[in-house]
């Protein structure tokens, strides 16, 4: 009996030790494998998203900053408009403001700053126009042109598809052609510009811009030159007729 018992504890102790030495299957390490690496190639997955966005971020914030840059400048300009018109170097009248449905616009302004004092107008003439998926802003240097007076060009904004400007009169009527093309116009007032332009990433974004008071009466006589401070340089004439009618005798105008 006592044998039977020993022989049965011996064999228990055996049975006991092989369990413990056991270790884990092929089938446990691989699916021990396959779980870490589906937890290896979703965390790559949320990282890479992470940065992508955060890109995607900066690009959008960037752009949004370049728009709003472009569009400061613009409305400065618009805001400061005046009727003078310039004389091109062949003597004719150019109205104080231009139009055109090919996304360009010309016109006249006040307001150019002139800190060291230069021997200049503080009028200016501004257009924008639209160049090779670029939105440029143009101005020149003086108001009546000479024949090699040429504008100097600041680009504004890139990428840009499509850009057209209109002026709203106070009959709430829009024009994308100035001078009218359709005869003339029975209202008063011009009340604004309205610019819609397309591009990445925002599609058509729109704008409008209250102009000064102006007649449009003002802005359709040709040569009419309304006075304002600073329409000229200290010491110049701004009417190139009156200028010639001095040279022409030695004498003076009255």
């Amino acid at each position: 009996m006592g044998h039977l018992q020993t022989r049965h504890r011996a064999r228990s102790l055996s049975v006991g030790n092989g369990r413990n030495q056991q270790g884990f299957t092929l089938v446990e390490i691989l699916v021990a494998m396959l779980i870490f690496a589906v937890i290896g190639l979703l965390s790559s997955q949320i990282l890479s998203n992470s940065v992508q966005t955060q890109n995607i971020i900066k690009d959008r914030g960037e752009r949004l900053a370049q728009i709003h840059r472009a569009m400061q400048v613009i409305q400065r300009d618009v805001m400061q408009f005046s009727e003078r018109p310039v004389r091109e170097y062949s003597g004719d009248w150019v109205p104080a403001l231009l139009l055109s449905n090919e996304g360009f616009i010309e016109f006249s302004r006040v307001g150019w700053r002139n800190p060291l004092s230069q021997p200049r107008s503080e009028l200016q003439r501004v257009g924008y126009r639209l160049q090779d998926g670029k939105l440029f802003r143009g101005y020149w240097r003086v108001l009546d042109r000479s024949y090699d007076t040429e504008p100097a060009f600041q680009e504004l904004l890139d990428e840009v598809d499509r850009i057209e400007f209109y002026v709203l009169d106070s009959a709430g009527q829009q024009h994308k052609f100035w001078p009218p093309q359709d005869g003339p116009i029975d209202v008063p007032y011009l009340l604004a510009v309205i610019m819609r332009i397309e591009m990445a990433p925002f599609g058509i974004v729109e704008r409008i811009w209250e102009l000064p008071p102006i007649e449009i009466s003002s802005l359709l006589r040709p040569g009419a030159v309304p006075e304002q401070s600073g329409d000229s340089a200290p010491g110049q004439n701004s009417d190139p007729d009156a200028t010639a009618k001095n040279s022409d005798g030695g004498q003076k105008s009255d």
